[in-house]
Parts: C-alpha cells; structure tokens; sequence
C-alpha cells in the first residue's frame, strides 16, 4: 500500500507558539509562567464568541496524514476544528462537520459557507454515535469508495451552551433545566422527576464521581427543581461551602452526561470511528474529564472498553490501532490562560492498522 504524504510543513499553520513538538507524549504546557499577548492570540486562532476550540494547532499537527483525505469533524459545534482543517488542507480535501445541535450545525455552515460552496466541506445533522451509518446514508465513506483519512471527536460541552442561559448546561446561569445537546429526548428537569431518589443518586455517583451522592439526590428530589438555579441552590445546601464549586461542576455534569447518553454514544463512536478510517487513518479524541478519557484510552490501546490487550496464539496483541501519543497532550499555558476551559482537556491520537496481516512469531516462538 502507498502512504499518504503527510503535509509540508510549508503547507501548514505555524504552531510553534502552542507547543507542538516531536515528542507527542509530552503534553503541551511551556513551563513558562508569563505569557505575551501574541502567544495568548495565536491559542485563540479559530476561536469565535460562539466557541473555543481546545488544541486545535496540536490537533492539526497530530491527525493530518493526507493533505487531499475525507477528514470527519464529529463534534462540529461552530465549526472551528473544522476551520482549521481546511486551513491546512488541499484543494481536492473534504471535511464533513457532524452535530446533532441545529443551532450549531447553522452557526458552523455559515462560517464555513465558503468551504460548502467549493465542495471542500459538507455539514450533517446526526448524533456522532452514528458516525458510520450516517455517513453511509449520506453517499461518503468506506462504503462510498472514499474512507476517512482522519476522524476528531470533541466531547466538549461548546462555550456557547455553557454560556447560554436557556440551554441549561451551567450552574452559573439561570435558566430551564435542559441539558440537551440536541432537539429532542428528555430533559434534565424531566428525568430528574422520573428517577427514583436511589437511581439518582447512582447517576450522580457513576458519572459526577459524587461521595455524597445519597443526600444530594434525596434533596433534588424533595425540592423539584425545574430551574439551573433551582438546582444549583439544593446542591449548595447539600454540602459544606468549601465543596459547593467542585460539587456544583460533578452534579451538573452527571446529569447532563445522563440526559444525553454520553458513555453509551461514545461506546458506539469510536468503533464507528474505526469503521470509518481508512488504512493508517487517524482518530484523535478529546476528552474532559475522567470517565470518558477512561473510555478513549482503552479502546485506542486495545480496540475494546478494556485496559487487557487481546493476544494471538503466538503472544502478538492483536489491536487494531497503533498508539501516536504515548500520553495525552495538555493545553499548553498559553492557551489556558486565553482560554481556561482547556485546562481539563487531553488529547490522544491513535492510527488505524491492519489485523488481517500474518502473525509474526516472537522470538524462540
């Protein structure tokens, strides 16, 4: 088989200032404490009042293999990883923008309606769990003839549902208490008042990672709250004020993380993501907290949702993927500081490889 040739590094946006370097594992902060307005700047490249993209420059540097690939953007939000690929990408490339959010998928198309006119991108209302099905639907993909050459996977809440009061993903603003990440299903007020107090307690427990998961859900459940205030002031009165920040953020998170299936959506996306990929292709994730960075990182070192690799009779790990970053790549301190919501985020890229080649015997096998 040909290998793709991997972009000049003419042909790509300078990174220098966001610390990409060969060492992929090595995560991207400075060590430098003091950071000049021109770094903090080019951290905010493709950012918009709409959204921050987290680690966009090492992203790019990371997931480009084919400059005139299919490259699949599956968490589009506005549109910004999705600007930065077409930034670097060739005239014959296409990128396809994902999201199950109207209001992104509009945002996202007219930023990048330039790129849909030229035929360079292409926008599609879906859950990104269904990666592989839409695309086929959609006349792209394997089944199509044209595999992906690389697939990103934000799982990011965008800056704009945190900031958006009536979306009611954050305990900061007021507003109904939503949480949905697209138009339809059951809100977090709705499930909150079909839940069991026990069966709350276990969502806030498995996905806030909550110690005091009984007597938050006990109070939610006597108060009702139908409001992102409402809530947030239960919770306050559930815990000492030294914890209410750090619970606020795991109560929150719970909830939403359970509105919107998000363990089983990426259960589903990433071997959908695989399927996708052509030979050598590459899938980069970016994860938040520590559950579904959990999640990412087992299935890009073993192919399954498991820390044991699966090996063959002669004791070869039998992986679909080869690892590209040793460890995650961390925002660097420029970027944090221009954008403190990167803090939390990692990055891990693996690359797509054949399972169908003859096993190779270790030696004295």
């Amino acid at each position: 088989m040909t290998r793709s040739r991997r972009p000049r590094r003419a042909d790509r946006p300078d990174v220098s200032n966001v610390g990409v370097g060969s060492d992929v594992g090595a995560g991207g902060a400075t060590g430098d404490g003091g950071v000049d307005a021109r770094t903090r700047s080019d951290a905010l490249r493709y950012a918009t009042p709409y959204h921050a993209p987290v680690l966009a420059a090492e992203t790019l540097d990371l997931l480009v293999t084919d400059p005139d690939g299919l490259y699949v953007d599956g968490t589009l939000g506005g549109g910004g990883h999705s600007a930065a690929l077409l930034d670097v990408l060739g005239p014959d490339a296409l990128v396809i923008g994902v999201d199950q959010d109207p209001e992104a998928l509009a945002t996202a198309r007219e930023r990048l309606a330039d790129a849909e006119a030229a035929g360079r991108f292409v926008a599609l209302k879906g859950n990104f769990g269904d990666l592989d099905s839409l695309l086929a639907r959609s006349g792209y993909g394997p089944t199509h003839g044209r595999p992906a050459a690389g697939v990103l996977l934000d799982l990011g809440v965008s800056s704009h549902q945190l900031d958006e009061g009536a979306r009611g993903f954050a305990y900061g603003q007021d507003g109904p208490l939503d949480m949905r990440m697209g138009d339809k299903g059951e809100t977090a007020a709705a499930l909150i008042a079909r839940l069991r107090a026990d069966d709350l307690a276990d969502v806030i427990y498995q996905y806030g990672e909550e110690r005091r998961s009984r007597a938050i859900a006990r109070a939610i459940k006597a108060a009702a709250p139908t409001t992102t205030a409402a809530l947030a002031d239960v919770v306050r009165q559930s815990v000492p004020t030294r914890d209410e920040l750090k619970t606020l953020a795991r109560v929150f998170q719970a909830l939403r993380i359970a509105v919107n299936g998000e363990m089983e959506v990426l259960e589903r996306a990433l071997p959908a993501a695989l399927d996708v990929l052509a030979e050598g292709g590459r899938l980069a994730v970016i994860a938040y907290h520590s559950l579904e960075d959990r999640r990412a990182k087992q299935f890009l070192r073993t192919g399954r949702f498991t820390a044991q690799v699966e090996k063959d009779s002669f004791g070869n790990p039998l992986t679909p993927w080869r690892v590209v970053t040793r460890r995650p790549v961390v925002a660097t301190d420029a970027e944090t500081a221009a954008n403190p919501r990167a803090r939390s985020a990692r990055l891990r890229v693996a690359a797509k490889h054949s399972l169908s080649e003859p096993p190779e015997r270790h030696p004295g096998a």
